[in-house]
């Protein structure tokens, strides 16, 4: 029987994100409104995405303005790059990994997979959820610069 998609299991993502960032990077992120995704366009640099798959499928996506990945992944990898390296992409990569698993947990009626994640690096790309997903994004600040986390789920 299929699962609506609702507000609530952006829930698990957002949480996941905060304990991430208060563990894994040593600053605060604090959540804005939640939104409904109307578009692919993002105003970003970079984004890290895992795939979703189960009983429901999609994807979750971190977004940054390149001085913000460079910033939150130097604090996360206790690096001082100057600029975009491999190591950065790779640490992007690895933060969205923590916060789908995180979030994970609470999706247990999902019986949700996690994909290995992607890298996407170029001003304003565009990521183009699934036909019929529900796309949701949060605006995050923290000291070290805004980013976007955008949860796209479609029930199976």
């Amino acid at each position: 029987m299929a699962v609506g998609i609702r507000v609530e299991h952006v829930n698990p993502f957002v949480t996941s994100t905060m304990e991430t960032f208060a563990k894994m990077v040593g600053v605060e992120a604090k959540p804005g409104k939640l939104m409904l995704k109307k578009d692919a366009k993002l105003e970003y640099d970079i984004s890290g995405i895992i795939g979703l798959s189960g009983n429901a499928k999609g994807m979750v996506a971190m977004s940054f303005p390149k001085h913000t990945a460079v910033a939150v992944c130097n604090k996360f990898m206790s690096a001082d790059y100057n600029d975009l390296h491999r190591d950065i992409l790779d640490a992007v990569g690895e933060l969205v990994n923590i916060v789908a698993g995180y979030a994970k947990r609470d999706l247990t009626e999902f019986a949700i997979n996690i994909s290995l994640p992607s890298v996407i690096v170029g001003p304003n790309h565009q990521i183009i959820d699934a036909k019929d997903a529900v796309s949701f994004v949060v605006p995050f600040t923290c000291p070290l610069g805004p980013f976007h986390l955008a949860v796209s789920l479609k029930s199976t």
